[in-house]
C-alpha cells in the first residue's frame, strides 16, 4: 500500500484515507496543508485489487463503517469526517 507524502512539519505521524472524488477530504487535505504539516494519504477508491483490500483491511481497524475521510495520527487518535476543531486541536 504506497502513501503520497506530503512535505510540511512533523508534528505527528498522519495518515488520510481518503477518496478522490470526496469533498470532505478534499477539505481535510486543504486544512492540512493550511496547517503546515507533514502528512501521507491514499485514494482508496483509485487502487485496485490486492492493494485496495489491504487498504480497506487497514482502513477497517481504524473505522470499522469505512467511510471517508479518515484521518489516523500517531496510530492512536482517528478522526472520521471533516471535523475541522478536532483535527487542529489534535494536531497542536
Amino acid at each position: 500500500m504506497k502513501f503520497e507524502h506530503v512535505d510540511g512539519s512533523e508534528k505527528a505521524e498522519i495518515r488520510l484515507f481518503a477518496l478522490s472524488t470526496c469533498g470532505w477530504c478534499k477539505k481535510t487535505r486543504e486544512l492540512l496543508d493550511e496547517l503546515g504539516v507533514a502528512y501521507d494519504y491514499i485514494y482508496v477508491d483509485l487502487l485496485h485489487g490486492d492493494e485496495r483490500e489491504k487498504a480497506l483491511s487497514e482502513l477497517r481497524k481504524w473505522n470499522p463503517s469505512l467511510s471517508f475521510p479518515t484521518l489516523v495520527i500517531d496510530d492512536g487518535d482517528v478522526i472520521v469526517g471533516f471535523d475541522a476543531l478536532s483535527i487542529k486541536s489534535a494536531l497542536r
